[in-house]
């Protein structure tokens, strides 16, 4: 479906948000054994699917190449066999995952009589919107679905047949398990319009969760009469201490900045410390431009040769490419300094053997995900134990950090009285 009219918006958004809420509804008292088939049968149509979802993501690739996407958006984009086994293994381990539903969170007696239960419980209507990334169509209706939501999905215009492909296939596993089809819908038009018109569905959406660039969800942000869980940027750092081992210092940097450097837990800035370059000279940022990365860098760092003048504004940069800025600091207080000025509050890394200063560092940070000799690349809800993530929330109301099936819920009490009347 191409651009739609201004009334046609209105009309298929009052569609697709009647047709979710009706869902929620039905899926806030859904079995936990309903929603566990639904996500084990997507995910056995996905896997017997993979041919048709691969040639749909070629076309995506053709048209993002010829648009002339960048480096790091064609990686997202693209699926392989191994990407959609990963998205099959996702989708079976959020199936297997604990309902989050009815959870007891808190429970306690007055003295005037009264027993209260604080209960978990849906959110209701999720709105995802997102960028290239086709894999987030299954990982965000596997995690509404798991939590009791309906899901309204609005993937970018460049994984919109991938999408689609993968959407049938969560569809075909929710009308197998006897539940709402419209319990994960995806918009079926491309059209820029319908993104502004789930930021102001207030009477169909709870909550809205951006995916995607500095860009949409700025807009998102910005425009949105939902409430909306999202972060910014990944402006994630890597601190090399004095007390740091080398070689998993060397390990941990190579693996945050390279491994995938189009994801939002990739390393954007190495910071270390003149007691670590003091005793090892400069391996960390040696071994970073063997490995093919610019490395942007000021002061004593500039004379080691690959290395280019860092400008004021490549410090708190989310290059999301083989490009990381360089500093030295004089211990961990400035590093902490440099990261509250910079940072976005997603993942920070500390390499260190000194158990006091790792402590200093998690403790006078407030960012999402805090790590010690451990990669930023980690930032991430299946790595965490999730099944999937829907996204990384740095706010600090309601969800934060990745936020998988247990982060979409929220509460209600139940209060139980015996003809208790308050005098």
């Amino acid at each position: 479906m191409g651009a739609v009219m201004d009334g046609q918006v209105s009309d298929l958004m009052a569609e697709i948000g009647g047709a979710a809420r009706a869902a929620a509804a039905e899926l806030a008292y859904a079995s936990s054994e309903r929603k566990h088939a639904a996500l084990i049968g997507a995910a056995h149509w996905v896997w017997e699917g993979r041919q048709a979802i691969l040639d749909a993501n070629c076309m995506d690739m053709a048209e993002g190449e010829a648009k002339g996407l960048s480096a790091a958006m064609l990686d997202r984009l693209d699926l392989t066999e191994g990407r959609i086994r990963g998205i099959v293994d996702g989708l079976r381990a959020v199936a297997e995952q604990a309902d989050p539903v009815g959870r007891v969170l808190a429970e306690w007696d007055r003295p005037n009589g009264l027993h209260i239960q604080r209960v978990a419980t849906p959110l209701g209507v999720v709105g995802v919107i997102y960028e290239s990334r086709p894999n987030v169509t299954a990982d965000a209706g596997a995690l509404c679905l798991k939590a009791g939501n309906a899901v309204i999905l609005r993937g970018g215009s460049e994984s919109f047949n991938s999408s689609t492909a993968l959407h049938a296939c969560m569809v075909r596993g929710l009308r197998e398990a006897g539940l709402p089809e419209a319990a994960i819908q995806m918009v079926p038009t491309r059209d820029r319009a319908m993104v502004q018109a789930m930021l102001q569905a207030v009477e169909y959406i709870d909550v809205i969760v951006p995916r995607g660039g500095k860009g949409l969800v700025g807009l998102v942000q910005a425009e949105a009469r939902v409430p909306v869980f999202a972060h910014l940027e990944g402006i994630c750092h890597v601190y090399a201490d004095r007390d740091a081992d080398l070689e998993k210092a060397r390990r941990v940097v190579l693996n945050a900045k390279t491994r995938r450097t189009g994801v939002c837990g990739a390393a954007e800035c190495l910071l270390i410390d003149w007691g670590f370059y003091t005793k090892h000279g400069a391996v960390l940022v040696e071994d970073l431009i063997a490995a093919g990365v610019e490395v942007r860098t000021e002061g004593a760092l500039l004379k080691v040769p690959g290395t280019v003048q860092a400008a004021p504004e490549d410090f708190g940069r989310e290059f999301l490419d083989m490009i990381i800025a360089v500093r030295l600091v004089d211990g961990v207080d400035e590093a902490i300094a440099h990261i509250r000025r910079y940072g976005s509050h997603h993942t920070e890394s500390i390499l260190t053997e000194n158990d006091a200063t790792a402590a200093r560092f998690m403790q006078r940070l407030d960012s999402a995900i805090l790590m010690r000799n451990a990669s930023t690349q980690f930032a991430d809800g299946g790595e965490f134990g999730m099944g999937a993530e829907i996204g990384i929330a740095t706010g600090k109301l309601h969800a934060r950090g990745p936020v998988g099936a247990e982060q979409l819920t929220s509460f209600k009490y139940l209060v139980t009285g015996d003809g208790t009347i308050r005098s």
